[in-house]
This record gives structure tokens, sequence and C-alpha cells, in this order.
């Protein structure tokens, strides 16, 4: 038998038999040796599994060509093993199933089932080996496994970062990657942000490790740009992306992404990286993208949920600050008032006149809250006005600051302006009178007496760009809190233990109005006690087909 078949394999003008023809039709990849491991067999299906043709294997080493260096010894002593065995009872090796490391001729190791017989030929005994490759079958049990960790994590999880981390724990651990992130859009800022990273012990990411990229760069960008999953298959070949180059330094040779979706709409990507080669299969892109889809899902019901909970706090905390807020100033007022019924002849002008004074700050309190709350009614409806003209920004910072000077003497602190002569851009000027006002009395408000209060502003990037900072000495902002600050009816922790009054919405509108000039606002660098806000706004001209629609942080 096995020289029929080592004919018909390697000689061209051999009869075939009926028998020979099953075997090449067959899934499985036949291959006969002898005892010491040379080649006596092989067949197309076995061409196909390890890349070797039946001439290159001819009269070869079996054990040298498709077994991994470190496993060759142990191959040939389980290869003499099963010889002394069928010298006794053949049927006792009849049917003997092995699962082992493979190599291919390309190099890549591979796991395979082989099930050996043996049979006693004129030319001495021989193993025939059924084998086929079980690379899938592998991946998919593996699969199973982490779809059920992350169902069981996902289900348990009491918050989607805490799911975030789950997800890319169970990926890494079960599947061997040595980095697996879960990337998320931030719609608002039009970032990516990295929700959880999972590395593997002992494996250094340099600067690899970013947290925030924009869409469309790097691998977890490119999928969320287009929706699709991608296959960078040596990360060092990659001269596209900057982030490839750095994970090639940090020994990381391979990467898969696929989009986190709801079917309607990228969430965000799931990306892996490893040290191993492996070959883009359409079944890991199809398993990964299973999972992404199963995260995409949780993502979309559990953003539901928060969002109703959001909205149940915020009308709590709309109910509670305008019930605090009114209390107040209406309390102060109905007691100067009922003063100047009862005490009116008694007083003095200039007592009177006080009281006036008592009752106008109170009013203008209220009056300040009311246009909050109709900004953001209008902001909530799409209705924010924001008039584009000629504007001169230095003058509007300085006409706020003059406005404010009274306030920042009282309580001493030092207010410090740099301008330039002028800053000429398109906007609403009014409305930056606004953000200049809001920037500054919140300064002077959070700032204790003796503090510092630090007003800059300039032209960068070619003078494309200006920026314009507020940076003050003040009570400042704890660092878990800040993700939180442009959110409605948001009080820092430090402002609530400080007693000090305000509505939390002096930022979400400045934001929306900073934003509807095509800018941006966030916490800047800021050593010492206090906070540094970075205003950024386009010194061009606003394209008229734009989209100008407002945004509300914290929706």
């Amino acid at each position: 038998m096995t020289q029929a078949m080592s004919a018909g394999v390697n000689d061209a003008d051999a009869v075939v038999s009926p028998a020979q023809t099953l075997l090449v039709v067959s899934a499985q990849a036949y291959i006969a040796t002898s005892v010491d491991g040379g080649v006596r067999g092989w067949d197309s299906a076995a061409e196909n599994v390890f890349g070797y043709t039946a001439a290159q294997v001819s009269e070869g080493d079996l054990t040298d060509l498709i077994i991994p260096v470190r496993f060759r010894d142990a191959y040939r002593a389980d290869l003499a093993h099963l010889s002394r065995l069928a010298a006794g009872d053949p049927s006792r090796v009849l049917g003997q199933q092995l699962q082992l490391a493979a190599l291919h001729r390309d190099g890549h190791e591979f796991p395979i089932e082989m099930t050996l017989t043996v049979t006693e030929e004129p030319g001495g005994r021989v193993f025939h080996a059924f084998a086929h490759d079980i690379t899938n079958a592998r991946r998919a049990a593996q699969f199973a496994d982490v779809q059920a960790a992350i169902a069981l994590g996902l289900a348990q999880a009491h918050s989607s970062t805490v799911a975030g981390h789950r997800v890319v724990e169970a990926l890494g651990m079960k599947m061997g990657w040595s980095v697996v992130e879960l990337w998320l859009v931030d719609d608002h800022r039009q970032v990516l942000t990295c929700a959880a990273r999972h590395v593997e012990a002992g494996q250094q990411l340099g600067d690899f490790a970013l947290n925030v990229l924009e869409l469309g760069v790097a691998l977890p960008g490119q999928i969320c740009a287009d929706g699709t999953g991608r296959w960078i298959r040596d990360l060092s070949t990659d001269r596209a992306s900057l982030r490839s180059s750095a994970a090639a330094r940090v020994g990381l040779r391979v990467a898969v992404g696929v989009p986190v979706s709801t079917g309607r709409q990228t969430l965000g990507a799931l990306c892996v990286y490893g040290n191993r080669v492996e070959d883009p299969e359409n079944t890991l892109l199809g398993l990964l993208g299973g999972l992404a889809a199963h995260v995409g899902q949780y993502l979309e019901r559990r953003r539901a949920e928060e969002l109703a909970l959001e909205l149940a706090r915020t009308k709590n905390e709309f109910v509670a600050m305008v019930t605090h807020e009114l209390r107040n100033p209406l309390a102060v007022i109905s007691g100067a008032v009922t003063v100047f019924d009862d005490e009116l002849e008694e007083l003095t002008t200039e007592q009177q006149r006080e009281y006036l004074r008592i009752i106008a700050r109170s009013a203008q309190r209220l009056s300040v809250m009311a246009e909050d709350l109709l900004d953001l009614a209008r902001l909530e409806s799409g209705h924010l006005a924001v008039e584009l003209i000629d504007t001169e920004l230095c003058a509007i910072i300085g006409e706020s600051v003059q406005a404010n000077t009274a306030p920042a003497a009282g309580k001493q602190l030092t207010v410090t302006v740099r301008l330039p002569e002028r800053l000429d851009l398109l906007a609403d000027p009014n409305r930056l009178r606004q953000v200049a006002d809001n920037l500054l009395t919140n300064a002077i408000k959070y700032t204790p007496a003796g503090g510092e209060i630090t007003i800059t502003a300039g032209r960068v990037d070619t003078g494309q760009i200006i920026t314009w900072t507020v940076a003050d000495t003040g009570i400042g902002i704890p660092p878990a809190e800040q993700p939180r600050l442009f959110r409605r009816f948001y009080r820092a922790s430090t402002a609530l233990d400080n007693r000090i009054p305000g509505t939390g919405l002096g930022l979400v509108i400045t934001r929306a109005i900073v934003e509807r000039h095509h800018g941006t606002i966030t916490l800047g660098e800021h050593t010492g006690p206090g906070t540094t806000f970075v205003v950024r706004l386009p010194a061009t001209a606003i394209p008229a087909d734009s989209d100008s629609s407002p945004r509300v942080p914290g929706t």
C-alpha cells in the first residue's frame, strides 16, 4: 500500500488506484513515513496543509520538515515508542490520535490533529498519518470560551467602564494577545478615547500607549472612520502610521481591529496586538467582529439606561438648584423689603441706599440665573443665536476685565492681562463677551482673597488659531472630577465644600458658544493650586455651509 501510494504521488505515469483517488479528494492530508521518519507518501492535501510539494519532501525526514525544532526530540521518541507497541500488538497503534504543533513551509506554526495507523510492508514497518489543520476549530473553541467570559462579565458589570475592562481582559487572557484595546468615539470632542486596555505581563508599551486619537489616525481611528475591520500583518512595514512604528519598537508584530457597532452607528473599535505572526483569515476577523457586535449592543443598551438615569438625576439636580438658588436671593429681597416697610422712617439715607444695593444684587443674581436657563433652553432646542461679524477680541477681554474690577479688588486679587494690540476674528462679540465674563467671574469667585488671575491671548499655528487662557490660583478641580466639568448643573466638590453659590450652567453655555465658533475650550496644564482654561478659536472665516449646530455637553 505504501509503495503504491508513494509511486502514485511521485510518478506521473503510475496507475492510480481507487483508494489513492479517495485519498486525493479527502479533506485530510495523507502522509506515510518509515520508522526512521523518511517520507514514503505525500498527497495533494498534504501539499495544501504544509506548503511542500511531493517532490520537495521525497525521501526527506518528516520530523525536520513539519515539526518545530523544540518538539522534534519528543516527536521522534513518541514514534519509537509507537513502533515498539506495534511490534507486539499492531492493534494497539491503530487509530492513535495526536494533537501537536506543526510547522508550515513559510515558517509559521499551527496546530494539527493526526491519526496514526501502522502496517507491515515488504520494506519494513510504515506509519500512515491522516492530519488536518485544526487552527480554526481551536480558535472557535477559544472564542466560545471568550464569548462566555465576556457575556458573564457584561452581565455582572455595573457600568460601561467596568464592562470595557472585562472585555479586554477576557480577550487578552484567553486568546493570548499581548495588548487588547477598546476605543470609543467621543462624539462631542470628535476624537477616540481608550476606554480600556489589557497589557500582557512583562509587555512594555512605551510611546505606543496613547489614550486619545483623532478619527482616521492609526488602526482604531481608521476603523472608526470607515466602519470596516483591518489587519496589519507586519506592523514594522506599516509606514502610514506612527503608532504602528511605536508598536513594532516594543516587539508587537501583528494587529487586528474591528468596529464596535450598533448596526446603525460605529461606537468605537476593538483592537488586538500580538508578537506572533498570524495569517489574515476571514475567520478571525469574523469571530472578533461577533464579539465586537456583542459589545456594541451592550454599550447601546447601557448608554440608554445611563441616559435615563442621567435625565432623572439632572431633573432632581435642576429642581434642587432652582429651589436653592431662587430661595436665597428671594429671601434677601424679602428681608430688605420688610426692613423698609418696618423701619423706613428710622433708616438714614445711606442705610436705605445700602438696602437698595442688596436688593439690586439679589435681583441681578436672579436675572443671571434666568438668562442662563434661557440660554440652556436655546441650546437644547438648537436656537442659540450667534451672529458672526468682524470682531476684535482684545477689546472684548478688556471690557470684561474693566467691568469686573470692583469684585476683584474686593478680594484683593491681582489680575494680570497680557494681550497684543489686536486680535481680529469673525465672531459674535456679544457671545464672546459672555464667554469672557463667565471665565473671569468664575476665576474671581473660586479664587481666595489675595490670589492671582492671569489672562493671556495670542496667535499660534502661523496665525490661523487664537489661543486665549484664563488661569487662577483658586480652589481648583479634583482630577477625578474634571471629565464632568462641562456637564449641566455639575458643581465641583471643592465649590460645594466651600459653599460657593452657582448654577453649574456657566461652563456648559461657555463651551457651547465656543463650539458654535468652531473652537474648543479645555482645561490646560496647571502647576500649583488653581485652574487654567484654554480657549482656541479660528482666526479665519467660518465657511457659510459649515455645520454650526450646537452640541450641549453632557446630553
